[in-house]
């Protein structure tokens, strides 16, 4: 072997055969898939409701603090960029929860033929969806 990397594709049957692993697909050879795109998902929401919790964390602050930082804070969730920013978040929070449902169910060992995976996941984006407008709508009227 004159490549160290050449080393690494060497192995042993259960019975002492001397194989070659196979390399494993990557994706430029996996089609996008709903489930894929959804475990996707669910990393990305998770990592963006981090960064909205600090968001809070921030406005709570502010509210302890005093009357002007939570008013600089006020300020810039009021903003356009702000209130698109909720809205994600928002998005965000319901997604995660969402699949976090679905999750639960998998693990009580319901739902793994592949229709009903199909269907949960289209269940969760609907949900997704209604409950982030609905959100949107009682947080807007409220305000």
């Amino acid at each position: 072997m004159t490549d160290v990397r050449e080393a690494l594709f060497i192995a042993r049957t259960t019975d002492g055969k001397t194989v070659r692993r196979p390399l494993s697909p990557h994706l430029q050879i996996y089609k996008p898939q709903i489930t894929s795109a959804l475990s996707i998902f669910h990393r990305i929401t998770g990592v963006a409701l981090s960064v909205g919790t600090l968001l809070l964390v921030w406005w709570l602050v502010a509210a302890a603090t005093s009357d002007v930082a939570f008013a600089n804070v006020s300020a810039v969730i009021h903003s356009w960029i702000g209130k698109l920013a909720m809205i994600g978040w928002t998005a965000a929070l319901w997604y995660h929860f969402c699949c976090g449902l679905r999750h639960l169910r998998w693990d009580m060992g319901h739902g793994f033929e592949l229709t009903q995976v199909h269907a949960s996941g289209r269940l969760v984006l609907i949900a997704t969806g209604v409950l982030t407008v609905l959100t949107v709508i009682i947080g807007f009227v409220a305000l």
